[in-house]
């Protein structure tokens, strides 16, 4: 299967490079100046993530194999200082680099440790999860949580490049699979609404590795992304279309303690960003029908506990799309053309979320 390159441009361009058997390029990607690798991967990915430490061992590289722990609970300072004192104990230098094999939870580390290091070395990522590959991995932010929210403190930091091996998904489970659907639904809703068809067209399809769209969806996904961060890094500007479903979403993972996955969060966030816009007079009753029925058809929900109100509404005031006192929502004006709607009033926020509460 041949390998597909899309560029992410802006001041420091790199290829996400999308195919099956891909780990061949990472060794030119870390760059023949880096004598020391480290690859920052999930204690249990050692099936997965060994390609990957062969692919470097053979070019000559001396790696160093740091394992943390899984999903979110490697994205805490703890982590980060253990891995920047296993750094330097090892003697990495400014021309050394990083390798962040796993989810988007352990690219964001990895991205992060690297961006803090000598105040920045090269990071190459690797995800292993379709939510990595769509979303976390792409575009350069970086980050770790805190108790107070998640993905508080971070830097921006491009990898030199991001290899997506699509041959890893089928090791998914089923529910890790399907969440990562939600950031390409959301791909779908706000930039290209032929992934929209295509899931439409073959739910179940969209649900399996195996599925006749899988690569394009994927491929369509990473363009969206590609072409958003290309031209706005530190989300100044346009870049805020990605967090269409964010703003709730985050709040909901904060909620549950960051045992909620987090496509799952973003789901609902997006039915309610819809909600919200339909209250708003934006879009019809139509268009957050659809958002029920493609997220529904794939396993995703669209409902969360009522009773949670409160404790979301106060999260979200630490959120980071705020502006000051300003809460900040991504939605639609139509299917492909989101915007922003600013400090709506809390009688709207209270309508939008009844529609999506049980």
């Amino acid at each position: 299967m041949t390998a597909r390159r899309i560029e992410v441009g802006g001041s420091h361009p790199y290829d996400v490079v999308v195919g099956s058997g891909v780990f061949g390029e990472l060794s030119r990607q870390v760059g023949p100046s880096a004598a020391r690798v480290a690859v920052i991967r999930p204690d249990g990915l050692g099936e997965v993530a060994r390609p990957a430490l062969r692919a470097l061992e053979a070019a000559g590289h001396t790696v160093h194999d740091m394992r943390v722990p899984d999903g979110e609970a490697a994205k805490n300072v703890t982590v980060a200082a253990d891995l920047w004192e296993r750094l330097g104990r090892a003697g990495f230098t400014r021309t050394d680099a990083v390798v962040g094999v796993g989810g988007g939870a352990t690219t964001d580390l990895a991205g992060f440790v690297a961006a803090t290091w000598l105040r920045g070395v090269n990071v190459v990522l690797v995800p292993t999860t379709l939510l990595g590959m769509v979303d976390a991995a792409v575009g350069g932010k970086t980050g770790i949580n805190t108790a107070e929210g998640k993905n508080l403190v971070g830097a921006f930091h491009p990898p030199v490049g991001v290899l997506c091996d699509i041959a890893t998904l089928p090791s998914l489970p089923t529910a890790d699979y399907i969440g990562g659907l939600a950031e390409i639904v959301k791909a779908g809703f706000i930039a290209d609404p032929v992934i929209l068809d295509r899931i439409e067209k073959d739910p179940d399809g969209a649900t399996r590795p195996e599925g006749r769209h899988t690569r394009e969806l994927v491929e369509r996904a990473i363009a969206v992304k590609a072409e958003v961060v290309s031209g706005d890094l530190r989300e100044s500007g346009r870049r805020e279309m990605l967090n269409y479903g964010h703003t709730l979403g985050h709040a909901i993972e904060r909620v549950e303690n960051y045992t909620f996955r987090h496509g799952y969060a973003v789901a609902i966030g997006m039915v309610y960003a819809a909600e919200l816009a339909h209250v708003n007079g934006r879009i019809d009753a139509e268009t957050v029908r659809r958002h029920r029925s493609i997220l529904t058809s794939v396993g995703l929900p669209t409902a969360y506990s009522g009773e949670a109100w409160r404790e979301l509404r106060e999260t979200m005031r630490v959120d980071k799309k705020a502006r000051g006192t300003t809460l900040r929502f991504v939605v639609l004006d139509d299917i492909g053309e989101p915007t922003i709607l600013a400090d709506p009033p809390e009688e709207t926020l209270d309508a939008a979320y009844n529609a999506v509460s049980v």
